[in-house]
């Protein structure tokens, strides 16, 4: 199985970090649960901002609402911010590496040659079960990678025996 989005290519922002003789085998973006806090903030602060707006609407400060409303429109905008942040993040599994890229502006690629992974794991909170995402422990041997734990991460089974058949290739072993 090859999990990758859009067909085989990845996306501009992802291509210009693959090497000429990688290929991809596994491309998601991060489980839509990392947008779980932004809309409760966005959620939370329009119910608060409409019963303050009733509660200085009956004050007759009419400056207050103002404020009030603005005050939930730059909720609104880092929530649109935070959302297109997740339109550009990528978990990448190559033939030699993995890639995390992240971040709009500031563009950061975390990256872990597969040879370099001597444990990895993967845990579930009951929320992740819940919903579908679990988070990716790696670690190499002794070192301080950039690349340790990958949250939010669909599909968290069928990505671990992927990228463990990937990191653990296993050939006609018999036990005679």
């Amino acid at each position: 199985m090859r999990l990758v989005t859009h067909g085989d290519s990845a996306p501009s922002s992802v291509n210009r970090y693959l090497l000429p003789h990688e290929h991809q085998v596994i491309m998601v973006r991060r489980h839509p649960a990392v947008l779980l806090r932004p809309v409760a903030e966005v959620f939370g602060g329009l119910i608060i901002a409409g019963l303050l707006s009733k509660w200085l609407g009956d004050q007759g400060a009419g400056g207050g609402l103002v404020v009030v409303w603005w005050a939930w429109l730059l909720l609104l905008i880092r929530f649109v911010w935070k959302v297109a942040e997740w339109s550009v993040d990528y978990f990448v599994v190559t033939s030699k590496r993995m890639l995390l890229t992240t971040g709009l502006i500031t563009r950061r690629v975390d990256m872990m040659p597969l040879g370099k992974v001597t444990d990895m794991s993967f845990q579930r909170s009951l929320l992740g079960r819940m919903m579908g995402y679990g988070e990716f422990i790696l670690e190499s041997a002794g070192q301080d990678q950039a690349l340790s734990t990958i949250p939010y991460i669909p599909y968290p089974e069928t990505l671990y025996l992927e990228v463990c058949q990937m990191l653990f290739p296993g050939g006609n072993d018999s036990d005679d």
